[in-house]
């Protein structure tokens, strides 16, 4: 397997349970730096939340936040790419009012959200930064959107459909998330590639989520993680371990160590 890349998505898949990067994962990724492949980190979470752990594992790559919407300067953290959403702002804040759910709103300057919850809590103790704005997201005029995030606690087809038009919906099990259409983690890979002179089939991309599927299924390789739902492990083609168990050290060890070819 010649690789020269690899994509790693942090919750389900770097990260324990307790948002802790293993040991042997990080023993692993510095075996991969060691030979010379490129690290990337692309995840769902926004730039001041992912920084800690990238400066964790002393990576250098730029860093993929929110779901593709904006590509990081790692050593800066400066936004090199940011691809915000356009939605009907009333619309959307009259729909999300209909049902019990917690809105999220990631833009490029901060996070704003209808309610505090023990995500929010934990997000602000690993960045540092609280929220820009607790409460009705009516009252305040955000800028700038790069995702919508919509906790309903449940899977919510028949509301994130009526958004389908408008965004890139990205159904979860507690509910959905909006990002611009075209916006995708393998979107931003592709442009990433482009500025490395990396061939795709020279990437290996690693995820458990809906968020993850297009990067794992046009990746060289695509490794899902043994706790990902089966529609990831389909688009996959390797399964490795769970996240809780190092899976994604055990595929590193396994199949890319010393598979670097100069």
């Amino acid at each position: 397997m010649n690789t020269r890349a690899i994509f790693i998505d942090m919750d389900g898949t770097l990260l324990t349970t307790s948002n802790e990067i293993s040991r042997r994962n990080t023993e692993a990724i510095n075996m991969l730096i060691n030979q010379g492949v490129k690290v990337f980190l692309a995840t769902g979470r926004q730039y001041e939340i992912t920084a800690p752990y990238y400066k964790a594992l002393e990576l250098k790559t730029p860093m993929i936040c929110l779901n593709g919407a904006s590509i990081h300067d790692g050593r800066t953290g400066k936004a090199i790419q940011v691809k915000p959403i356009m939605l009907d702002k009333e619309r959307f804040h009259q729909v999300t009012e209909e049902v019990s759910c917690n809105v999220l709103v990631h833009t490029a300057t901060g996070l704003y959200c209808k309610s505090m919850s023990s995500e929010i809590a934990e997000w602000t103790r690993e960045g540092g930064i609280p929220p820009s704005y607790v409460g009705d997201l009516r009252n305040v005029n955000y800028q700038d959107v790069l995702k919508y995030s919509i906790r309903t606690g449940g899977p919510s087809q028949q509301l994130s459909k009526s958004f389908k038009e408008e965004a890139a919906v990205i159904d979860w099990s507690d509910g959905f998330e909006l990002v611009a259409r075209g916006v995708s983690k393998w979107a931003a890979i592709k442009t990433l590639l482009r500025a490395y002179g990396i061939n795709s089939s020279e990437v290996v991309t690693f995820g458990d989520g809906p968020n993850d599927i297009q990067m794992l299924r046009h990746s060289g390789t695509g490794v899902a993680m043994a706790n990902a739902d089966p529609i990831v492990k389909n688009a996959a083609d390797f399964v490795t371990g769970h996240h809780q168990n190092d899976g994604l050290a055990e595929f590193i060890e396994r199949h890319l160590v010393k598979s670097f070819v100069v």
